[in-house]
Formats: structure tokens, C-alpha cells, sequence
């Protein structure tokens, strides 16, 4: 081993809470070194890696760390919405456009090297414990080509694959030659891999053993553990989680049962009260729909236009209101008023001031319809973006992000599902602000100005065949964003 040690600590200490974790704790690595950390629970193991991994600062001492370090975690902490190799290529991705090379292996590269190529597509989800850690291993080793820390994380797998873990873990070591620091509760494991064992107790460092060599070879060989490994057989991690495909089922027809229902009923009501100027019958307005066509259609796509330009700028508005409020408590405070106040306020009653200040025509009714649908968005950006696992910001700091780079690639694809789901609701009363507006504004000739004037000349059939372009649309509407939510659930593999 030569040149300067790649990781010294001298006289550390960090408390958390008040409580001393760590207690003078000096401490130096070499290059190419493996080396494991034991002790008991509580004993300050973790806390000590964090350190090393610049994510927890101490209170007293000095840490030096010749380059970033690669973590895995005990818990993997894969995106979600990442497949495997994507996953992998995160480290990369990051680096992009910051000037640094981080001498980590292709995202391919480390993939196959822990035996993942084959998986490469599937996401998080439809993976084994033991092929996420293979995962979050190759993303370490795409990481950093320097220093690999690990936080136990074998330890949530069954013994048989965890063996095997050790012994893939220590061809690894040998292969990559990346001075390593292990994690682990395990005396054996720490015996089997590591060259030193440092041995921590209640916060402090009371030996680092030298192992090179001893217990490799006997361990796990002699007596009753040897025969029950040869009943047990070789332990294996890829196991794919297998999804239940979805099939068609009866219920599905459900809904097209409720319609028809609804409609004999609707023409069963009809001929029983016979007074088409009340109750037309559906065949009634179906003439109407075929005999009207054009000027209905040119009706709809009025208020469809409408209702997509304020889907589209009040969602925009909502996710540029919604996320600065979601990071700072202060500012949701702030503008706590405001917000209750503009979803207290029905849009009916604002439309009749747009009119005053702003007159006729298509941009106020975009403005209506925008201000319907903002509400929603705003809301379920700021709750989505708030659920991100705090555990995923702590690996992107561990990955050096930047803000822009946690906000594209954590923060919205992660609270992407929360948000589509306040799109859905907002896409409903952008129509409705739509509609609204059509009520208001005589010159705005769209499917509401269609329903009242019907109204007028007591045309029922007229009526209702543009409420039923209406409800159409707005289960056109529905029924889009349903399929994007679907997409983003597949896109977690789901």
C-alpha cells in the first residue's frame, strides 16, 4: 500500500440530541484497504460511516476524506421510477454538466459486474431484496472509483445469501482493489472480508484488529454449519418479484352496465311523463345531437379550448406556487390567507368582476378557467413534494446534487403520482370555470352559452345534448389523465 491514506480521522466526536455518539475516535484507513466496523447497536457504527461520508458533520475533531466516497445504504434507497440501469447511471447523470469524472465504472460496466445485466430494464419493485443490493452496490461502484462505504447492507437477507453476498463482496474487493469500510453486526462477516476489524463500544474505538488471513479459510466449513449448508444449498438473490398480470374480469363491464341501465330508465321515465319540454327522450336528443352537429361541435371545441389552455396554465402556475411552498414553511404561512380565500371564493361570483376589469372575450375565460383549476395543483404539488422519503434526499447529498438537479430528478418524478392526482381534479373545474364563463360572456359561443340558449327557446332536447357533449368532454378529460397516472405507476413498475 502506498501513498497518503485516503481516509484519517483524528480525535472525533459528534452528539446528536444532546447524547455523545461518538467519543474521540481517531481512526486511519489505508488505500486498497477493506476494512470492518462492529459493535452493538447504538454503538455509534453508522454514525461513524456518516462521517466519513461527509453526511454528518462532527462537533469536535478532524476528518479527511482524499475524495467522495460511495455509500450504500442498509436500505438501498433505489428511485422508484429508475429500472436498474438507470438507477446505476444516476451517479453519472448528476455529474453531468459539473466538470467531474468521479472515476466511477460505466453504468453497464458495474451492472455486470455484480451480475445484474440481465435485469438491467426491471424496476425496484419487481426486484429481490438481494438483486437491490446488487443494484445499489453497482451504483456505488459507478459512483466512485476511490472509496466504497457500506452501511450492513446485507443485513435484511436471509443467511444463505448473505454467504454468498460475502464471498461476492470480497471477489469485488480483490477485483476493483477500492479501499472499503463495512458496516456490520456479524463477528464472522467482519472476519471473512475485512483486512482490520475496528471494534467500537459505547461511542469509542477500543482496538483495531489486524485479520488478514485468519478465520477465512475455517469459517463456515467444520461440524453442524457445514452440513446443514449442504442441505440448504447455494443461496440466491435474483429473485424477481412476480406481479400478477392484469386480467379481464366481469366487473370491468360494470360501468357499461350502470350506463345502459340509466339510460332505459332515462327513456322509461320520458314516455311515462311525456312532456318532452321536461324530460326529452334519449332519442329525442340524439336527433337533436345528429341535426345540430356542426354548430355543437364548433360549441364544444370553444369550450374545450378553453378548458385545456386553463388546465395547462393553471397547472403550471399551481407547480411554480405550489413548490417554493413546499420548501419553505414560512412562505405556506405567509400566503396561507390568500390561498384559503381564492378556494373560498366560488368562481361564479369573480367572473362578473373579470367582465368589469377586463371586458369580453377568450382571455378572461382562460383566466376563469385557469383560476378554477390552480387550486388543486398548487395543493397536491405541495403535499407531493413534501412526501419525498427524506431518506432519497440524503442520497442525493451523498451524490453531490444540486438544487436544480434535485427538483428535476427527485423532488417532481417523485411526487409526480400526488400531482396527477390534483390534475385529474383540476382538469374537472377547468371546465367547469369554462362553462361559467360561457354563462357570463354572451360573445363566447361554447357549449354553456349552447345549454342556455336552448334554455330560452325551451328546446329540452337542444339542452341536454350539449350537457352530454359536455360530460363527454369532461370524461375525455378524466379518462387522459387516469392513463398518465397509469403510465407513471408502470414507470415505478407497478
Amino acid at each position: 500500500m502506498s501513498g497518503p491514506s485516503p481516509i484519517r480521522l483524528e480525535h472525533v466526536a459528534v452528539q446528536l440530541g444532546g447524547v455523545t455518539v461518538l467519543s474521540d475516535v481517531s481512526l486511519e484507513v489505508q488505500r486498497g484497504e477493506f476494512l470492518a466496523i462492529i459493535g452493538s447497536s447504538g454503538g455509534g457504527k453508522s454514525t461513524l460511516l456518516r462521517v466519513i461520508a461527509g453526511l454528518q458533520s462532527p462537533h469536535a475533531g478532524r476528518v479527511e476524506v482524499v475524495s467522495a466516497p460511495a455509500l450504500v445504504f442498509q436500505d438501498y434507497r433505489l428511485l422508484p421510477w429508475r429500472t436498474a440501469l438507470r438507477n446505476v447511471q444516476l451517479p453519472a447523470d448528476l455529474r453531468t454538466g459539473k466538470g467531474g469524472g468521479g472515476g466511477g465504472l460505466p453504468a453497464a460496466e458495474a451492472l455486470e459486474l455484480v451480475g445484474m445485466s440481465a435485469y438491467a430494464g426491471y424496476f425496484p419493485a419487481q426486484l429481490s431484496g438481494g438483486m437491490r443490493a446488487r443494484v445499489a452496490l453497482a451504483r456505488a461502484l459507478a459512483q466512485s472509483g476511490d472509496i466504497l462505504l457500506l452501511d450492513e447492507p446485507f443485513a435484511a437477507l436471509d443467511a444463505l445469501v448473505r454467504e454468498r453476498f460475502n464471498e461476492e463482496l470480497r471477489r469485488l474487493h480483490e477485483k476493483t482493489g477500492r479501499t472499503t469500510v463495512l458496516v456490520t453486526h456479524s463477528i464472522r462477516e467482519a472476519a471473512l472480508l475485512a483486512d482490520r476489524v475496528a471494534v467500537l463500544r459505547g461511542g469509542q474505538l477500543v482496538e483495531v484488529l489486524d485479520t488478514r488471513g485468519a478465520g477465512r479459510v475455517s469459517a463456515y466449513t467444520d461440524g453442524v454449519e457445514a452440513r446443514l449448508r449442504e442441505l440448504l444449498g447455494t443461496g440466491d438473490s435474483t429473485r424477481l418479484q412476480v406481479l400478477p398480470r392484469p386480467t379481464f374480469r366481469a366487473v370491468a363491464l360494470l360501468p357499461l352496465l350502470a350506463l345502459g341501465l340509466a339510460g332505459a330508465l332515462w327513456q322509461l321515465a320520458a314516455v311515462r311523463l311525456n312532456q318532452p319540454f321536461l324530460l326529452p327522450t334519449p332519442g329525442a336528443v340524439w336527433a337533436k345531437l345528429l341535426g345540430n352537429a356542426p354548430a355543437l361541435l364548433e360549441a364544444l371545441w370553444t369550450t374545450a379550448r378553453t378548458a385545456l389552455l386553463g388546465t395547462l396554465l393553471g397547472g403550471l402556475a399551481g407547480v411554480m406556487l405550489g413548490y417554493p411552498i413546499a420548501k419553505s414553511r414560512a412562505l405556506e404561512r405567509f400566503l396561507s390567507p390568500f390561498i384559503v380565500a381564492s378556494q373560498s371564493t366560488p368562481i361564479v361570483v369573480l367572473a362578473p368582476l373579470l367582465v368589469s376589469w377586463l371586458g369580453f372575450g377568450g382571455q378572461p375565460a382562460v383566466l376563469v378557467s385557469a383560476l378554477s383549476a390552480l387550486y388543486p395543483v398548487l395543493v397536491s404539488t405541495l403535499i407531493g413534494v413534501r412526501e419525498v422519503d427524506r431518506a432519497y434526499h440524503e442520497l442525493f447529498h451523498s451524490l453531490r446534487a444540486t438544487p436544480w438537479q434535485r427538483l428535476t430528478r427527485l423532488e417532481l418524478p417523485g411526487a409526480l403520482p400526488v400531482m396527477l392526482g390534483g390534475l385529474r381534479l383540476a382538469a374537472s373545474l377547468a371546465l367547469i370555470g369554462a362553462v361559467v364563463w360561457e354563462f357570463t360572456d354572451p360573445n363566447h359561443k361554447g357549449l354553456g352559452f349552447r345549454v342556455q340558449e336552448a334554455g330560452i327557446y325551451q328546446d329540452k332536447a337542444g339542452q341536454f345534448a350539449a350537457i352530454a357533449l359536455l360530460v363527454l368532454f369532461g370524461v375525455l378529460l378524466y379518462g387522459t389523465v387516469t392513463v398518465l397516472e397509469r403510465w407513471a405507476a408502470r414507470r415505478r413498475g407497478q
